[in-house]
């Protein structure tokens, strides 16, 4: 009978007690842990809900661009929107009830271009319509024109191409901010932080990776539904040719919801 030497001994001793502690290593692990939500995102999740809250509005407020697109509900006015905007311009699309149009603003110079119905429909008085304003409907159809700087409906159109409006308005919580779900806006990881328990005050989808930008934003009320993307994406914005252009004339009509 061949005898083991005492170091060979040991070592075939401890061999099952490793394979055991590791075994029960692994069984703990599979049984008892679960994976953490926060793995490989920026971190942000772990944070109190005003902290992601705080975080957000800092991400938005230092950003250059972004785009914006959803459907708005304001004074009983509903307005689907799709703009590209800056700190010193935007250009995209405005939706209401009754109309459809595109703005584009450069600096403090803003044009608006619409179809021929757009214009013709500041001529329908509940009468028979003038040729003569049919006649300027279409030439003015998908054109641009300037809207003057002391035109009442200046003021209204840039609301829609002010990016700091647009987006104080819109990123403000209503009510005590608390922490709610994860979740995915464009693939992208998210969680979400919401004015009051059931979100009445508004809720915001904050991303989980890199930059924790707002990504969605949900009206309390049922008060609309924004997309917010392409951060930091450089918008083009050029004024448009001589040729693209034409003078209204005249005050430009009001846009209803």
């Amino acid at each position: 009978m061949t005898l083991l030497a005492p170091a060979s001994r040991a070592r075939r001793a401890a061999l099952p007690v490793a394979l055991c502690a590791g075994l029960t290593v692994v069984l703990t692990a599979c049984a008892g842990e679960e994976p953490d939500p926060d793995a490989g995102t920026n971190g942000v999740g772990k944070l109190s809900a005003t902290a992601i809250e705080a975080k957000a509005r800092a991400a938005a407020g230092a950003a250059t661009a972004v785009r914006l697109s959803g459907t708005l509900v304001s004074k009983g006015g509903t307005y689907e929107l799709n703009m590209r905007l800056n700190r010193t311009g935007a250009a995209g699309s405005v939706v209401t009830k009754t109309s459809t149009f595109e703005l584009l603003r450069v600096g403090d110079t803003l044009y608006l271009k619409a179809d021929a119905d757009f214009w013709a429909s500041d001529d329908d008085s509940g009468g028979e319509k003038d040729d003569s304003g049919e006649e300027a409907a279409d030439k003015l159809d998908d054109k641009y024109v300037k809207v003057p700087q002391d035109d009442p409906s200046y003021k209204q159109l840039r609301g829609f191409t002010e990016m700091n409006v647009l987006l104080n308005g819109l990123l403000e919580l209503h009510g005590d901010v608390v922490k709610g779900d994860r979740s995915k806006i464009g693939g992208v990881r998210t969680i979400k932080v919401a004015g009051g328990a059931k979100g009445e005050g508004g809720t915001l989808d904050v991303s989980l990776e890199g930059t924790p930008y707002p990504l969605q934003f949900a009206r309390g009320g049922g008060a609309g539904l924004v997309i917010l993307s392409d951060w930091n994406k450089a918008v083009p914005l050029t004024e448009p040719s001589k040729d693209e252009t034409l003078d209204y004339g005249r005050e430009l009509p009001r846009t209803s919801d």
